[in-house]
């Protein structure tokens, strides 16, 4: 065990990305401990060291990462044209008092029906298929992405904006220079919650209508009686958003609010 942490400590001074692992060695540690006092049925509880080995049998053939690449691209797509509506639709509720007028109050009302509560009449439409899926991640992605844009830019202070305009810039001008980058702390965060909840929507989803996927793998396994591959699929759940948050949504931060002096790091 020494030896081990004292590894460990080797490779997080040499690879800094390792470093990022070290919280969760304690949660392996002890699921590994429950797993071996035999606490629960091994079959019920398996280690670390089964999912291990159910991580490479199902990438040797193959269908892990068939299944994972699945489930990225209805993430992208889904995500991508939450984003694409989101955004601009938020810039104009927040920008307009009569657009805020007419689409608050639906807005509001279409928040609170979930998103797996349009699967049934999603299936009736389009089917068993990416449409169905890529429907409920863009419903799921868009209102924490619209309601969020639509805060940025209201907290944009009203001084920049009438000292830009006394300084004779246009109307687009204001937007790109003043609103946007004022708006952008906010933006980020919608676009952070409304991944997470679309990642969250797809999975679901691939639960009740998927024939492909890491929900669909996780549901097909529970039919199977395999814990293993249902637990092999939650570790997967969480390192993929651990990924997308560390190495896209936090750059993208500081590349966009941080750079500009909007958000300490």
């Amino acid at each position: 065990m020494a030896r081990a942490v004292a590894l460990l400590i080797r490779w997080g001074a040499a690879y800094p990305g390792v470093r990022s692992f070290a919280p969760f060695v304690p949660v392996i540690g002890l699921w590994a401990l429950v797993a071996s006092l035999g606490v629960f049925p091994r079959v019920f509880f398996p280690g670390p060291a089964e999912v291990l080995r159910a991580f490479g049998t199902l990438t040797y053939k193959g269908i892990l990462p068939a299944y994972l690449e699945d489930s990225l691209v209805r993430l992208a797509l889904g995500g991508g044209a939450g984003m694409a509506l989101g955004i601009p639709l938020g810039v104009l509720i927040g920008r307009s008092p009569w657009a805020h007028r007419l689409c608050w109050p639906p807005l509001l009302f279409f928040q609170a029906i979930g998103d797996i509560a349009w699967l049934p009449i999603l299936l009736i439409w389009f089917g068993f298929g990416l449409a169905t899926m890529t429907c409920v991640i863009v419903y799921t992605v868009l209102f924490p992405v619209v309601l969020n844009t639509v805060l940025g830019v209201r907290s944009v202070p009203l001084e920049l904006t009438r000292a830009a305009q006394s300084l004779g810039a246009s109307r687009g001008r204001i937007l790109r220079e003043v609103v946007l980058p004022g708006a952008l702390p906010n933006i980020v965060t919608g676009l952070r919650n409304g991944l997470g909840y679309g990642w969250r929507a797809l999975i679901a989803a691939e639960m009740i209508v998927g024939t492909s996927g890491i929900g669909f793998l996780m549901f097909d396994a529970r039919r199977a009686g395999q814990v293993t591959e249902v637990l092999l699929g939650m570790v997967l759940l969480g390192l993929l958003w651990y990924f997308v948050d560390g190495w896209v949504l936090v750059p993208l931060e500081r590349a966009t609010g941080q750079r500009w002096g909007l958000v300490t790091p």
